[in-house]
């Protein structure tokens, strides 16, 4: 099964959704993966909601090429006109970058409300992004800073909550997913390697095989050290599975082992610090 499956009623249902969401803030927090910037960033998020400020978060930056993060949110905040930064779960620090960022977005509108007469509230804002690119946890930190919720608003579904930051920042607290749409198999297999698309959509040994290749190609060296493979050994899922003696019956190595935990250690960085798209690729889009 090498190719990457789409569902066309769940996407258009995500779309919808994300939509009506989008419709109720003021400021987008759009989260993307560094180690697949491009793939990672919607193409769509401004024809959805048009005229509405976003803050780009380049997420799992701890996981990534750190040579490569800045001129990547170079390239972005060039192509989307957006604020650009990067963030990782285990820095603490972003938080404050990221709400000072939301107030500095919001005040034109702030100002506007102002303007026709209408009283002060603090931003509205929420968190959407790809499917396992940091939506969730990048909420449970912005929240850590809040005390309570402030229950639902005119509007707006009960489920929906918003829970204030801070007196001038109020965040959803369910993230918007993006449906991970793609026309490019070669970006949908790279979503794939970050877990960015269901398991059901794909074979985790074609996609691991082709995680091999681009690895190869972008960082052999490093790739073959972790493995423990000399330059003119091949390296593929069937001798990985003989290097870590991973047999099956009648001395067939294991390659679906092989597949996910090599996609595993990848997606946990404990094979290295890798992005895995070029600028070169997309710099004349």
């Amino acid at each position: 099964m090498n190719h990457i499956h789409w569902y066309p009623g769940h996407i258009a249902k995500a779309q919808r959704q994300l939509k009506e969401k989008l419709n109720l803030v003021d400021v987008i927090i759009e989260v993307i993966d560094a180690r697949i910037p491009y793939s990672s960033w919607y193409k769509n998020t401004a024809e959805l909601c048009p005229n509405k400020p976003r803050l780009i978060l380049m997420n799992k930056s701890d996981v990534s090429d750190a040579k490569y993060n800045q001129i990547w949110a170079d390239f972005l905040n060039k192509k989307t006109k957006c604020k650009v930064i990067t963030t990782s779960l285990s820095n603490r620090n972003d938080v404050n970058t990221i709400i000072s960022e939301i107030i500095n977005l919001s005040k034109e509108i702030m100002q506007k409300r102002i303007l026709k007469g209408l009283l002060p509230r603090p931003t509205r804002t929420m968190v959407i992004g790809m499917p396992n690119v940091g939506k969730s946890s990048t909420i449970n930190r912005l929240v850590k800073r809040a005390k309570t919720k402030t229950g639902a608003k005119a509007g707006v579904t009960r489920q929906q909550q918003w829970v204030r930051i801070n007196e001038k920042v109020e965040l959803l607290d369910t993230p918007g997913i993006i449906p991970t749409v793609q026309n490019d198999q070669f970006q949908a297999l790279k979503l794939a390697c970050v877990n960015s698309i269901s398991e059901n959509a794909y074979d985790s040994e074609y996609v691991a095989s082709e995680l091999i290749k681009i690895l190869l190609k972008l960082y052999n060296e490093n790739f073959r050290k972790y493995y423990g493979f000399t330059d003119e050994e091949e390296i593929n899922l069937s001798n990985i599975a003989v290097k870590k003696n991973w047999i099956l019956k009648n001395s067939i190595p294991d390659t679906k082992r092989a597949s996910l935990i090599l996609l595993s250690n990848f997606r946990d960085g404990k094979i290295g610090k890798y992005t895995i798209e070029r600028i070169e690729e997309y710099d004349t889009i």
